[in-house]
């Protein structure tokens, strides 16, 4: 394997080995013949490309206010029509912030070695809402079901295919499904990384996301199994995560598609592992 190490020995070290190799490793700039030949790198160097993000702000009927509207799509794709999936961030967290470490790249590979179909993902700011409509007048759920859709359509997107979400967004990305479900309008899958399902309301109540145990057991994935419908499911975890028991009893009684318990906690580590069999279990259920 050729690493940036080897690079920078056969350069003979130095400030120009270190600004050199590594543009040409990242394919800013072309590998000399010579030095293709000494690594034994045949043919040409692919050059990086990264994913493209926007980020608007528009205003959001169903939550009274300007949220962040961000899209991250591969590129030197067509854009038009092209499937995306929600994607919902954690407790303190934004639409600028709604991808764990390693999305984007793993987008952008995945799809350049055509081991997925060409999607993208749509974030919106949340709050610390748990995705519902927490405060009377301020309902994200309605902006995800109502707004998103006509905003992708706007910019010319394809509908939302899936919805992804992390932490507070996997109770919300499983909240998501179960509304589409409802609506006979199922979701084609729903990943959840390590999503923040308490089993115990005086936990759940610390942050006053509920008005009480009962509207949390209304919405709470783990008591309403049976209103996902058919969607498959993905649960991704960390054998260290916080909310671990209840991502197993969830396991356990939905038998999702996918359930991976690895080394790891709660955090953008984790996130970084799993990321890539996220974007497989999307990619497969893109719409062609």
């Amino acid at each position: 394997m050729v690493t940036r190490r080897t690079v920078l020995a056969a350069l003979g070290g130095g400030a120009l080995a270190a600004t050199g190799a590594t543009a040409a490793l990242h394919g800013d700039a072309p590998f000399g013949e010579a030095l293709r030949h000494a690594l034994g790198v045949a043919g040409p160097v692919p050059t990086v490309r990264r994913a493209v993000v926007t980020v608007e702000r528009v205003r959001s009927r169903c939550r009274g206010r300007d949220v962040d509207l961000l899209t991250m799509v591969p590129p030197g794709v067509p854009t038009r029509g092209l499937p995306m999936s929600v994607l919902l961030h954690g407790r303190r967290g934004n639409a600028r912030q709604a991808a764990p470490g390693g999305t984007a790249e793993a987008l952008v590979a995945a799809v350049a070695r055509g081991q997925v179909p060409p999607f993208g993902f749509v974030s919106v700011d949340g709050d610390d809402h748990y995705w519902h409509e927490n405060v009377p007048g301020d309902d994200p759920m309605a902006m995800l079901l109502d707004e998103v859709p006509a905003w992708l359509a706007e910019r010319g997107f394809g509908a939302p295919f899936a919805c992804t979400g992390v932490s507070m967004g996997g109770f919300g990305a499983l909240l998501y499904a179960r509304r589409r479900a409802e609506r006979r309008e199922p979701a084609r899958a729903v990943a959840a990384i390590a999503p923040a399902l308490l089993t115990d309301w005086a936990e759940m109540a610390k942050r006053r996301a509920f008005s009480g145990p009962d509207q949390w057991a209304a919405l709470d994935p783990l008591r309403n199994l049976d209103k996902l419908g058919d969607v498959p499911v993905g649960v991704w975890a960390g054998d260290r995560d916080p909310f671990l028991t209840g991502t197993r009893r969830f396991i356990a009684a939905a038998k999702p598609a996918v359930a991976s318990i690895t080394p790891g906690g709660h955090d953008d580590t984790l996130y970084r592992k799993v990321v890539p069999d996220v974007i497989r279990f999307l990619g497969k259920r893109v719409p062609r």
